[in-house]
């Protein structure tokens, strides 16, 4: 009997936001004060329940706005769910925002170590891994500029390159193979197939239908916050292109 890495049971994520547009935050308090703020509830996901066994590379799919990211969030421990229970087997590196923690005042050099601690490494694991860094993310000469200058691939790049140091037990990556160019783009995705063959358990997220074809062995369908279905990658594709 397969291991199971992920537990997802009843999961629910309810959001308060505000029905009208707020021009600034000076009118929000205004209107908060005078309490003619009005508020309305927003379901993100609704009863989202499904196993991910270990070592399974398993894709995320659907419209924009079906609940993905919110979803990774809640795996992730970003936030916790309205209701119901994830459990997780193991460690977690969630590629999510990446660079989150990036300083835009510090240079590239600073904010490895910035960002290397903030994910949890030690001062030492982090120099001995610097230059290999900085090769991965092919910052060059500019890993001394400040983050600021950078575009927003080279910070992705950087990011990218400090977040698959380690071999985590589940990896969570949500459209991190859609940053920079085409070369980096595989060089990316051969990193995550290593990662794969070690045994990782992989949630994979991702508007390319051919990467989730040929990275996943199954795909769970979101649909305005619920499960629409789940079932080999190829079959969930198939549907979701006919609906379309």
């Amino acid at each position: 009997m397969s291991e199971i890495a992920l537990d997802i049971v009843n999961v629910s994520m309810q959001y308060r936001i505000t029905t009208e547009k707020i021009d600034s935050l000076k009118h929000f308090f205004i209107k908060k004060l005078k309490k003619q703020l009005q508020y309305e509830n927003f379901l993100a996901l609704d009863d989202v329940s499904f196993k991910v066994n270990k070592g399974e590379i398993l894709g995320i799919i659907g419209m924009n706005g079906a609940g993905k990211s919110t979803l990774l969030k809640l795996i992730a421990g970003v936030q916790k769910p309205t209701s119901g229970t994830i459990k997780r087997n193991g460690t977690i590196a969630p590629l999510l925002e990446l660079g989150a923690g990036f300083n835009g005042d510090l240079s590239g050099a600073e904010n490895i170590y910035l960002n290397g601690l903030l994910l949890g490494y030690s001062k030492k694991f982090i120099k001995e891994k610097y230059e290999e860094i900085i090769e991965f993310s092919e910052i060059g000469k500019f890993i001394h500029t400040p983050l600021k200058n950078y575009s927003s691939g080279m910070k992705s790049r950087l990011g990218f390159s400090i977040a698959t140091l380690v071999k985590p037990d589940i990896l969570i990556v949500d459209e991190v193979l859609s940053v920079g160019d085409i070369k980096f783009r595989e060089k990316s995705e051969q990193k995550i197939r290593s990662l794969m063959s070690d045994g990782t358990t992989v949630l994979f997220v991702s508007h390319n239908f051919k990467q989730v074809e040929s990275l996943c062995d199954k795909a769970v369908w979101l649909d305005h916050g619920k499960v629409r279905d789940i079932d080999k990658a190829t079959n969930i594709i198939n549907k979701f292109k006919d609906l379309k």
